[in-house]
């Protein structure tokens, strides 16, 4: 009974994120729409950036900061998002890939959820963990190389016509430099699509005060489910402190002040809110030159 609590609580724990709480996020604003999905989706919409880069050194600190190297060292071949959420991340690339589009996968491993009857032309990893990327069959080739440690791309400008990222660019301490980066590789035009969810996320929001009375033992074992499949202690500090549409906005900074793209979009590709891992994307045309 009281596991059925837990997840009645869990699967309203994304409503909770959208929540008119105070923003931690400078210029962010909570758009005003009729449903969660319409609400993500505007995020972007007429966004009220800064005047200037609005984080400090602190907001992208982790509590883990030991070696990345040695963090990722292990591989991991598992999914970080619900069967659900995969399936909707692969329609929304099947929507936006064409055949023979040359793609980077960034913070890459064994599995990009790239269309399996999409015939792509160079398709490049780039990872942490060489044994996981060795297992990714959508790769044409890979290299391992940590973007926190040196957030450089080993790769010529105008190299791609996609850069892909799931579920991933919390885990980076320099996104601005990795931003400006992905710019530098795209071709004029190409694209950046960010992918994100929020698995582990409400361990950390608000929404904990509906789990406090609930046993320990049920609380130990749900967090032992989100931190199986995901990596909290080295997510950077702000996007613990913020919410869903926080870090919509927040992903959506990157793109804007790194200087290289047109303006982002967001979406909502959620795929059964309440019920599966939800799923958000922002994506950014690179400025022509």
């Amino acid at each position: 009974m009281k596991a059925a609590v837990f997840l009645t609580a869990l699967a309203h724990a994304n409503s909770f994120s959208f929540l008119p709480l105070p923003s931690r996020v400078p210029g962010f604003r909570y758009p005003l729409a009729m449903s969660p999905k319409s609400i993500a989706e505007k995020v972007l919409t007429n966004p009220k950036w800064p005047s200037e880069w609005p984080f400090s050194e602190a907001d992208f600190r982790r509590m883990d900061e030991s070696d990345d190297k040695i963090f990722y060292d292990s591989p991991r071949l598992c999914y970080h998002i619900d069967d659900a959420a995969v399936s909707a991340l692969t329609g929304f690339y099947k929507e936006n890939f064409k055949d023979g589009e040359d793609v980077l996968d960034i913070c890459s491993s064994w599995v990009s959820h790239y269309p399996k009857e999409w015939k792509g032309g160079n398709v490049v990893g780039l990872g942490m963990n060489d044994y996981e990327l060795s297992k990714n069959p959508q790769l044409s080739s890979y290299v391992v190389k940590d973007l926190n440690e040196d957030p450089t791309f080993p790769f010529d400008d105008k190299s791609f016509d996609k850069v892909t990222c799931v579920v991933s660019v919390d885990y980076l301490n320099k996104p601005l430099e990795v931003f400006k980066e992905i710019g530098r590789v795209l071709r004029p035009g190409g694209e950046c699509i960010i992918s994100m969810s929020n698995r582990w996320y409400v361990l950390y929001s608000e929404c904990v005060v509906w789990f406090v009375s609930l046993e320990h033992a049920v609380i130990l074992t749900t967090f032992q489910f989100f931190s199986l499949h995901s990596f909290p202690t080295k997510a950077f500090q702000i996007w613990l402190q913020t919410n869903d549409l926080e870090h919509i906005f927040i992903t959506g900074s990157f793109f804007h002040f790194s200087g290289m793209f047109d303006p982002p979009s967001s979406f909502d590709c959620s795929p059964n809110p309440g019920r599966s891992d939800p799923l958000y994307v922002v994506k950014g045309a690179r400025k022509s030159d």
